[in-house]
């Protein structure tokens, strides 16, 4: 499995190029294109890992109901993919290590990935914010998006992220999510709301925009017919 990353990073797409007999599981919704002998099967889980529980978590975070799994022929073939949002892509090589991944950041893995949805807590509920995330581990490629740029960020000690902003993080690090002001008041007022409280060493991977903020802004303007 080779990716090509294209047009990043306010219009990125994925160029997955599968050998014979390679197979990459990938976010209900997110194909472009296909090429070669490629053939497709749809499930509402990963190939041996789940059914319809693990699916309707999956729907209630944010993502697709149903997974879509590509496998190519005895000559290989392509599938081209993107993200919902406008934004950019990365790829990932995984060796054992463990990402806890934002709803919606999903896009694709190879059949070596094994993927979970984990409960955020109460506080995310209240604050509007997504209520899962997804622990995605393994060996083998993955595929996340964001919605605007993404960047790494090396963490070392504590840092500070709004949780809108939050791609995915190396499960290394401790969390904890946290009201922005001092009190749940200045943090409404401020338009912040939860940040999520890092602590030891990892990466975490950030984007530029939050969607449900510019969602707010766009909203707010549009005329009820």
């Amino acid at each position: 499995m080779q990716t090509e990353i294209v047009h990043s990073p306010g219009n990125a797409a994925a160029r997955v190029q599968l050998d014979a007999g390679e197979t990459i599981t990938a976010e209900g919704g997110s194909m472009i294109a296909l090429g070669g002998e490629v053939t497709l099967q749809t499930s509402t889980h990963q190939k041996g890992k789940g059914g319809l529980l693990k699916a309707a978590k999956r729907w209630l975070g944010g993502e697709s109901f149903f997974l879509n799994h590509y496998t190519a022929g005895g000559a290989g073939g392509e599938v081209w993919l993107a993200q919902t949002l406008p934004g950019d892509m990365m790829k990932l090589a995984l060796d054992g290590q463990t990402l806890v991944v934002q709803a919606g950041s999903f896009v694709a893995c190879s059949s070596g990935v094994g993927m979970e949805v984990g409960w955020q807590g109460f506080k995310n509920f209240l604050s509007g914010e997504s209520l899962f995330w997804l622990r995605i581990g393994g060996t083998g490629k993955l595929i996340l998006s964001s919605y605007g740029a993404i960047y790494p960020v090396q963490v070392n000690g504590e840092y500070i992220v709004d949780t809108g902003h939050i791609v995915a993080f190396e499960e290394t690090l401790q969390f904890k999510l946290s009201k922005a002001g001092k009190s749940w008041w200045s943090s409404i007022l401020g338009g912040e709301g939860l940040v999520c409280k890092f602590q030891g060493q990892g990466i975490v991977w950030c984007q530029s925009h939050n969607a449900p903020s510019f969602g707010f802004a766009i909203g707010s303007k549009l005329r009820s017919r």
